[in-house]
């Protein structure tokens, strides 16, 4: 490879030697440095300044809202390459200065370079038309208010050139409204490469909707209209009385502007006011919207974007991007304007911290409104719907009302396309052998404790060790498993041992393990209704040292299967048992106010306990499950660090919700099975047998109704499906409706 770059040439040498005197052709013509022709001078400051139609726009569109206009009309042709027109009613440009309107570096907004430390207009070079006028024919039309009429001029190269050949150079009279019109034709027509670049003037003409867009939300007062040239419609049109939110409303939607939060903050050290409207945690897109203006003039920040993407990375899901609208008013003599022949661009002192300021107010605005999160998924059942399911709510979502969405009549479908959509139709229990029915409502046995929704007034969570917990179910987020669980139909419990129960999405049977699903769900929750929870409380208080002596797996590690079987059963020494629940208890009773404040578990300062959390209202824990759990508050809950602390304990309370591995129902005896001799021992065990078989079903019973009216419903509307429910093989695919009828078609 290095032998190709080498130069074989024994006149020229090795390249980087220096040519002897002798070598050189008496032909070569020496090359003297001389100046450029004016008109390739100004023609390349025309290319650095012009870029693009929305360049020419922007400089344009700046010149009017300086000249105090309240109206600025934009009508463009194939993407503004053909023709771009500006209409204002500002001021107007008076006669006597047309002459020299398009010379360069003429203005009248700077006198001397010492001005520029205190500039507070758009423009200031007087270079925008000029420019223009060399790369397209350029036309103005303005009439000042001490004008009997308007004048119209046209220019090229700089200077005034006549309408048609043989006619003057002088502006002529015309009939016109008072402020500019500026028409610039066939831009890049003497740069035929620069023109060639532009390949869609539909891409083009978007550019100028954006710019156009963007200084309409930020100039209050000033109406702007946008459209294609000869049409009716218009691309944007805002009311000069129309607010911020009405003006983003009408540009970038309603999705957006129904979740704005407004924000102000400013700070004299670093002499900034920064004010905008911003996106809170319910709205997300692919990319990020920043319309940054700095003193009044839109420019463009790299630093200001990643700043501003790395504060919402706490409050969006993975890959999500906010929108954001922020007005920098910055100390003139702090701000350096002339760094970019376009103005894109601008440096001013302090970024680092004015930025770490912004940031840091627009963040503590985010955390006072992030108390609830919005997900909207694309339902399965039927196509072309939606539905949202707010994680700030356990109820399901509202019925759409006629006339919306779902009450569209559907097409004909096919059978292989026809799917579950009650409840109350024939389930897999139904296809079972008979068996008792099920009462509509929970018959539960009267128990010794009472449960209520939180006595405190619902607070918001602003625990960055909660927000960071909550970031990282969204980065598990498993979008299609979400929509299966968002528009599922529960069809039934198929094994309560192995706690399995199967749903419908779409045309699709799942076999759900819902042990792993409720363990991943009232961990959610425990971490969306965190320093909320309603409470279970015990009348009379529970002695914890009883509760933790009588846990059966005492000192061995909680396992979510629940399977008693697998119980250790090896004793321990008394004393030491004693030991460890005076630990745990003593543990417990530290941590009592911490544990009120942000779990509702209330613990007396004399060992005992008052109340558990109540996660879900309709729903109580398994409270043979109670010692247990308090048994594993003790090693299993890190209380040492703040996160860890709060993650270890709402997984320990989500695997005390939980719902308990249940025997199957077992068969009857046949009437005259047996030889019919029975003694009273055997008759005594098999009254206690019969007992115990009836409190096990009768919790059967009670679970089913609660599975199917109260927790898969609230799957439906609050639970985000996670990557670690797939993983863990939480949700198995078993049936498909169309793949079922392509087999019993070849049967």
């Amino acid at each position: 490879m290095s032998d190709a770059m080498e130069v074989d040439s024994e006149v020229d040498g090795p390249r980087g030697a220096k040519r002897k005197a002798d070598v050189l052709d008496d032909n070569t013509p020496q090359r003297r440095i001389k100046p450029l022709d004016e008109d390739v001078i100004n023609k390349i400051a025309a290319g650095e300044i012009i870029v693009a139609p929305v360049n020419a726009l922007k400089e344009l569109m700046e010149n009017s809202v300086d000249a105090g206009s309240t109206t600025v009309d934009v009508s463009v042709k194939e993407g503004g390459l053909k023709l771009l027109q500006i209409t204002d009613n500002g001021s107007g440009i008076e006669k006597e200065d047309l002459p020299i309107l398009c010379k360069r570096f003429t203005t009248s907004k700077l006198q001397k370079f010492e001005d520029l430390q205190t500039i507070a207009t758009y423009g200031f070079r007087g270079e925008a038309l000029a420019s223009i006028s060399h790369i397209a024919h350029l036309t103005v039309t303005t009439k000042t208010t001490d004008s009997e009429c308007a004048w119209r001029a046209h220019y090229g190269n700089g200077v005034l050139v006549p309408a048609k050949p043989g006619q003057s150079p002088d502006p002529k009279p015309v009939s016109g409204r008072q402020g500019t019109q500026i028409t610039v034709e066939d831009l890049f027509f003497n740069v035929p490469t620069r023109r060639r670049a532009f390949r869609s003037p539909a891409n083009e003409y978007n550019k100028i909707l954006d710019m156009v867009g963007r200084y309409a939300i930020h100039c209050a007062g000033v109406g702007f209209t946008c459209k294609k040239h000869g049409e009716s419609s218009k691309g944007i049109s805002v009311s000069p009385s129309a607010s911020c939110l009405d003006r983003i409303r009408q540009i970038y939607g309603a999705s957006v502007a129904n979740e704005l939060t407004e924000f102000e903050t400013e700070d004299d050290q670093w002499g900034f006011k920064a004010k905008g409207l911003a996106t809170n945690a319910n709205y997300s897109t692919k990319k990020t919207t920043l319309l940054l203006f700095i003193n009044n003039r839109c420019v463009e920040s790299t630093n200001i974007r990643k700043a501003i993407e790395q504060t919402y990375a706490s409050f969006l899901p993975k890959n999500g991007h906010p929108f954001v609208y922020l007005s920098l008013e910055i100390d003139p003599r702090r701000v350096d304007v002339n760094v970019h022949p376009t103005k894109q661009e601008v440096n001013f002192l302090n970024e680092d911290e004015t930025i770490q300021a912004v940031c840091e107010h627009l963040r503590s605005k985010l955390a006072e409104v992030d108390a609830s999160r919005t997900f909207l998924t694309q339902t399965l059942l039927p196509p072309g719907t939606t539905r949202t399911a707010s994680a700030s709510s356990t109820q399901p979502p509202p019925t759409p009302a006629p006339g919306g969405p779902s009450s569209r009549r559907a097409a004909p479908r096919s059978d292989t396309s026809l799917v579950r959509t009650d409840t109350n139709l024939r389930k897999i229990t139904s296809m079972l052998p008979p068996a008792r029915a099920a009462p509509s409502h929970p018959n539960t046995e009267p128990t010794t404790f009472e449960t209520a929704p939180s006595p405190r007034q619902p607070t918001s969570c602003h625990l960055h060790s909660i927000k960071e917990l909550r970031a990282q179910v969204r980065e598990d987020m498993h979008g299609e498993l979400t929509d299966i669980f968002a528009n599922h139909t529960f069809v039934g419990v198929v094994d309560p041992r192995r706690r399995l129960a199967a749903i419908q999405a779409g045309v699709k049977l799942y076999m759900i393990d819902y042990g792993r699903v409720c363990y991943e769900y009232f961990y959610q929750l425990g971490l969306t209704d965190f320093g909320n929870f309603g409470t279970i409380q015990f009348q009379p208080p529970l002695s914890l040292r009883a509760l933790l002596a009588s846990s059966p797996d005492f000192l061995t590690e909680y396992d979510d299967d629940d399977d008693e079987d697998d119980a250790d059963d090896t004793d321990i020494d008394p004393e030491e048992k004693s030991e460890i629940i005076e630990a745990v208890v003593e543990k417990l009773v530290e941590r009592r106010e911490m544990l009120l404040e942000y779990f509702s578990l209330e613990v007396s300062p004399a060992g005992e306990l008052c109340s558990i959390p109540l996660l879900v209202n309709g729903y109580e824990p398994p409270l043979t499950k109670l010692p247990g759990f308090l048994v594993r508050l003790g090693p299993c809950v890190d209380w040492t660090e703040e996160k860890a602390c709060f993650e270890s304990f709402l997984k320990e309370l989500a695997g005390f919700y939980v719902p308990e591995r249940l025997p199957p129902k077992k068969a009857t005896k046949e009437e005259g099975e047996g030889d019919g001799m029975v003694d009273s021992a055997d008759e005594r065990e098999e009254d206690a047998r019969g007992e115990e078989e009836k409190r096990i079903d009768r919790r059967r019973r009670d679970l089913t109704w609660a599975l199917e009216h109260v927790l898969f419903p609230a799957f439906k509307a609050r639970l985000v499906g996670t990557k670690s429910i797939m993983e863990a093989g939480g949700v198995v695919e078993v049936a498909d409706l169309k793949g079922l009828y392509r087999v019993f078609e070849r049967c």
